[in-house]
């Protein structure tokens, strides 16, 4: 990982098209701008991580054969 100070209105360049400046610091953050082609996706790493949890959430299954057996039978009734 490389760790990098800058101060206000300084930026640092990832591959020449992608810039992250500092615009904003205070007590209890820091406020950063990113400029970057619209290709590159941007997202703030707890709501990756919450997304990502989500959609493993989302492949358990919640009911079990039997379950679902029963639910399938219920619907050739109707």
């Amino acid at each position: 990982m490389l760790v990098l100070g800058r101060k206000k209105g300084e930026a640092i360049l990832i591959g020449g098209d992608i810039e992250i400046s500092v615009l904003e610091i205070t007590s209890d953050g820091v406020k950063i701008g990113i400029s970057a082609p619209k290709e590159v996706g941007i997202l703030r790493k707890e709501l990756f991580i919450s997304v990502a949890d989500s959609n493993r959430d989302a492949l358990q299954p919640n009911l079990s054969i039997t379950d679902l057996k029963k639910q399938f039978q219920g619907l050739k009734n109707l």
